[in-house]
Protein backbone atom coordinates (compact mmCIF):
# COMPACT_ATOMS: atom_id res chain seq x y z
CA UNK A 1 0.00 0.00 0.00
CA UNK A 2 2.89 2.53 0.53
CA UNK A 3 4.65 1.27 -2.15
CA UNK A 4 1.50 2.57 -4.20
CA UNK A 5 1.27 5.63 -2.13
CA UNK A 6 4.38 6.69 -3.00
CA UNK A 7 4.81 5.51 -6.96
CA UNK A 8 1.61 7.65 -7.08
CA UNK A 9 2.88 10.69 -5.18
CA UNK A 10 6.18 10.32 -7.69
CA UNK A 11 4.33 10.25 -10.76
CA UNK A 12 2.55 13.20 -9.42
CA UNK A 13 5.53 14.73 -9.17
CA UNK A 14 6.95 14.03 -12.25
CA UNK A 15 4.18 15.26 -13.85
CA UNK A 16 4.28 18.91 -12.51
CA UNK A 17 8.12 18.50 -13.32
CA UNK A 18 7.03 18.01 -16.98
CA UNK A 19 4.36 21.14 -16.90
CA UNK A 20 6.53 23.45 -15.43
CA UNK A 21 8.83 23.00 -18.13
CA UNK A 22 6.36 23.09 -20.50
CA UNK A 23 5.26 26.26 -19.02
CA UNK A 24 9.13 27.58 -18.70
CA UNK A 25 9.15 26.82 -22.65
CA UNK A 26 5.90 28.78 -23.62
CA UNK A 27 7.19 31.59 -22.20
CA UNK A 28 11.03 31.29 -22.95
CA UNK A 29 9.91 30.86 -26.74
CA UNK A 30 7.41 34.22 -26.06
CA UNK A 31 10.74 35.92 -24.78
CA UNK A 32 12.96 34.78 -27.37
CA UNK A 33 10.79 36.55 -30.15
CA UNK A 34 10.06 39.03 -28.54
CA UNK A 35 13.28 40.05 -27.39
CA UNK A 36 16.19 39.29 -29.91
CA UNK A 37 16.69 40.22 -33.33
CA UNK A 38 14.50 37.36 -34.44
CA UNK A 39 11.43 39.22 -35.64
CA UNK A 40 13.16 41.39 -37.83
CA UNK A 41 14.96 38.90 -39.81
CA UNK A 42 10.61 37.80 -40.78
CA UNK A 43 10.77 40.41 -43.53
CA UNK A 44 10.36 39.45 -47.16
CA UNK A 45 13.57 41.36 -47.99
CA UNK A 46 15.69 40.02 -44.90
CA UNK A 47 14.24 36.25 -45.18
CA UNK A 48 14.20 36.49 -49.09
CA UNK A 49 17.62 37.24 -48.98
CA UNK A 50 18.72 34.92 -46.44
CA UNK A 51 16.78 31.88 -48.62
CA UNK A 52 18.66 33.34 -52.11
CA UNK A 53 21.99 32.53 -50.49
CA UNK A 54 21.03 29.22 -49.68
CA UNK A 55 20.39 28.03 -53.07
CA UNK A 56 18.50 24.67 -53.18
CA UNK A 57 18.86 24.30 -50.02
CA UNK A 58 15.79 27.56 -49.84
CA UNK A 59 12.85 25.24 -49.67
CA UNK A 60 14.01 23.34 -47.48
CA UNK A 61 15.30 25.88 -45.32
CA UNK A 62 12.25 27.89 -45.42
CA UNK A 63 9.83 24.71 -44.22
CA UNK A 64 12.29 24.02 -41.34
CA UNK A 65 11.91 28.29 -40.28
CA UNK A 66 8.31 28.19 -40.57
CA UNK A 67 8.12 24.78 -37.95
CA UNK A 68 10.24 26.16 -35.53
CA UNK A 69 8.27 29.70 -36.19
CA UNK A 70 5.29 27.77 -35.27
CA UNK A 71 6.66 26.04 -31.99
CA UNK A 72 7.97 30.27 -31.10
CA UNK A 73 4.42 30.96 -31.33
CA UNK A 74 5.65 33.23 -34.19
CA UNK A 75 1.60 34.49 -36.05
CA UNK A 76 1.17 31.54 -39.22
CA UNK A 77 -0.57 34.36 -40.78
CA UNK A 78 2.73 35.89 -40.80
CA UNK A 79 4.85 33.22 -42.04
CA UNK A 80 2.30 32.31 -44.28
CA UNK A 81 2.66 35.24 -46.06
CA UNK A 82 6.26 35.39 -46.25
CA UNK A 83 6.46 32.24 -48.02
CA UNK A 84 3.38 32.85 -50.56
CA UNK A 85 5.37 36.53 -51.16
CA UNK A 86 8.83 34.83 -51.46
CA UNK A 87 8.24 31.34 -53.35
CA UNK A 88 4.95 32.46 -55.12
CA UNK A 89 1.43 31.57 -55.38
CA UNK A 90 1.54 27.45 -56.17
CA UNK A 91 5.33 26.46 -54.56
CA UNK A 92 4.38 29.10 -51.88
CA UNK A 93 1.49 26.92 -50.73
CA UNK A 94 3.59 23.82 -50.91
CA UNK A 95 6.15 24.82 -48.75
CA UNK A 96 4.00 26.54 -46.33
CA UNK A 97 1.62 23.57 -45.90
CA UNK A 98 4.59 21.42 -45.29
CA UNK A 99 6.40 23.75 -43.00
CA UNK A 100 2.81 23.88 -40.92
CA UNK A 101 2.52 20.62 -40.58
CA UNK A 102 6.11 19.81 -39.51
CA UNK A 103 5.29 22.80 -36.80
CA UNK A 104 2.15 21.63 -35.91
CA UNK A 105 3.08 18.14 -35.26
CA UNK A 106 6.41 19.23 -33.58
CA UNK A 107 4.43 21.11 -31.16
CA UNK A 108 1.86 18.32 -30.21
CA UNK A 109 4.55 16.09 -29.38
CA UNK A 110 5.91 18.85 -26.91
CA UNK A 111 2.46 19.27 -25.23
CA UNK A 112 2.28 15.48 -25.56
CA UNK A 113 5.45 15.04 -23.74
CA UNK A 114 5.57 17.54 -21.09
CA UNK A 115 2.00 18.67 -20.74
CA UNK A 116 -0.45 15.29 -20.92
CA UNK A 117 0.65 14.02 -17.45
CA UNK A 118 -0.29 16.98 -15.19
CA UNK A 119 -3.38 17.63 -17.56
CA UNK A 120 -4.58 14.10 -17.15
CA UNK A 121 -4.62 14.85 -13.27
CA UNK A 122 -6.51 17.80 -13.15
CA UNK A 123 -9.14 16.31 -15.42
CA UNK A 124 -12.50 16.18 -13.72
CA UNK A 125 -15.63 14.00 -14.50
CA UNK A 126 -17.02 16.36 -16.60
CA UNK A 127 -13.33 17.35 -18.62
CA UNK A 128 -12.96 13.71 -18.82
CA UNK A 129 -16.03 13.30 -20.49
CA UNK A 130 -15.06 15.82 -23.42
CA UNK A 131 -11.92 14.35 -23.53
CA UNK A 132 -12.63 10.63 -23.73
CA UNK A 133 -15.22 11.89 -26.91
CA UNK A 134 -11.89 13.89 -28.70
CA UNK A 135 -10.21 10.79 -28.31
CA UNK A 136 -13.22 8.76 -30.35
CA UNK A 137 -13.86 11.63 -32.52
CA UNK A 138 -10.19 12.85 -32.81
CA UNK A 139 -10.02 13.07 -36.55
CA UNK A 140 -13.55 15.24 -36.65
CA UNK A 141 -12.47 17.57 -33.43
CA UNK A 142 -9.62 18.42 -35.37
CA UNK A 143 -10.47 19.02 -39.22
CA UNK A 144 -13.71 21.25 -38.24
CA UNK A 145 -11.44 23.28 -35.42
CA UNK A 146 -9.15 23.74 -38.14
CA UNK A 147 -11.62 25.05 -40.72
CA UNK A 148 -13.10 27.49 -38.50
CA UNK A 149 -9.78 28.88 -38.13
CA UNK A 150 -9.06 27.99 -34.80
CA UNK A 151 -5.67 29.64 -33.31
CA UNK A 152 -2.69 27.74 -35.14
CA UNK A 153 -0.36 27.45 -32.45
CA UNK A 154 -2.10 26.77 -29.29
CA UNK A 155 -4.41 24.40 -30.92
CA UNK A 156 -1.14 22.49 -31.74
CA UNK A 157 0.15 22.09 -28.06
CA UNK A 158 -3.33 22.26 -26.57
CA UNK A 159 -4.12 18.74 -28.72
CA UNK A 160 -1.38 17.22 -27.59
CA UNK A 161 -2.68 17.84 -24.07
CA UNK A 162 -5.64 15.93 -24.74
CA UNK A 163 -5.88 12.01 -25.14
CA UNK A 164 -6.35 12.58 -29.29
CA UNK A 165 -4.55 9.74 -31.06
CA UNK A 166 -1.81 11.58 -33.40
CA UNK A 167 -2.95 9.96 -36.68
CA UNK A 168 -6.03 11.65 -36.22
CA UNK A 169 -4.73 15.02 -35.17
CA UNK A 170 -2.35 14.57 -38.19
CA UNK A 171 -5.09 13.51 -40.87
CA UNK A 172 -7.68 16.22 -39.21
CA UNK A 173 -4.82 19.16 -39.95
CA UNK A 174 -3.62 18.01 -42.99
CA UNK A 175 -6.88 18.35 -44.53
CA UNK A 176 -7.89 21.29 -42.59
CA UNK A 177 -5.07 23.61 -43.17
CA UNK A 178 -5.62 23.18 -47.18
CA UNK A 179 -8.20 25.12 -47.89
CA UNK A 180 -7.25 27.93 -45.74
CA UNK A 181 -3.41 28.18 -46.77
CA UNK A 182 -4.38 27.61 -50.26
CA UNK A 183 -6.50 30.48 -50.30
CA UNK A 184 -4.22 33.02 -48.58
CA UNK A 185 -0.99 32.06 -50.68
CA UNK A 186 -2.75 32.48 -54.16
CA UNK A 187 -4.25 35.90 -52.69
CA UNK A 188 -0.76 36.98 -51.33
CA UNK A 189 1.54 35.10 -54.35
CA UNK A 190 -0.62 37.00 -57.04
CA UNK A 191 -0.30 40.66 -56.16
CA UNK A 192 3.13 39.31 -55.55
CA UNK A 193 3.32 38.61 -59.32
CA UNK A 194 1.69 42.39 -59.95
CA UNK A 195 3.98 43.63 -57.64
CA UNK A 196 7.33 42.15 -59.52
CA UNK A 197 5.42 42.89 -63.05
CA UNK A 198 5.42 46.69 -62.72
CA UNK A 199 2.22 46.15 -64.56
CA UNK A 200 -0.26 47.55 -62.39
CA UNK A 201 -2.89 46.99 -65.25
CA UNK A 202 -2.93 43.64 -64.05
CA UNK A 203 -4.92 44.45 -60.86
CA UNK A 204 -8.12 44.43 -62.55
CA UNK A 205 -7.30 40.82 -64.01
CA UNK A 206 -9.14 38.25 -63.85
CA UNK A 207 -6.89 36.37 -61.82
CA UNK A 208 -6.42 39.01 -59.33
CA UNK A 209 -10.24 39.01 -58.70
CA UNK A 210 -10.70 35.28 -58.16
CA UNK A 211 -7.88 35.88 -55.60
CA UNK A 212 -9.51 38.23 -53.97
CA UNK A 213 -12.69 36.35 -53.87
CA UNK A 214 -11.38 33.30 -52.73
CA UNK A 215 -9.59 35.45 -50.20
CA UNK A 216 -12.77 37.25 -48.57
CA UNK A 217 -14.87 33.42 -49.20
CA UNK A 218 -11.91 32.15 -46.61
CA UNK A 219 -13.38 34.49 -43.76
CA UNK A 220 -16.74 33.27 -43.94
CA UNK A 221 -15.72 29.27 -43.86
CA UNK A 222 -15.93 29.49 -40.13
CA UNK A 223 -19.21 30.88 -40.21
CA UNK A 224 -20.75 28.33 -43.05
CA UNK A 225 -19.64 25.43 -40.75
CA UNK A 226 -21.27 26.86 -37.73
CA UNK A 227 -24.67 26.58 -39.02
CA UNK A 228 -24.77 23.43 -41.04
CA UNK A 229 -22.59 21.46 -38.06
CA UNK A 230 -25.62 20.02 -35.57
CA UNK A 231 -25.36 21.09 -31.77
Amino acid sequence: MEEAVEATAGSRKNALIKALAFLAFIVAAILLVRFTPIKDYLTIEKLGTFLDSAGIWASLIFMIVYAVGVCLFIPGTLLTGLGAAIFGAYWGFVYVWVGAMLGASAAFFIGRTLGREFASSLTGDKLKKYDDAIERNGFATTLYLRLVYFPFTPMNFGMGLTKVRFRDYFTGTALGIVVGTFLFTFFIGTLKEVWVSGDWGRLISLKVFLSLALFILSFFIPKILKRIKPE
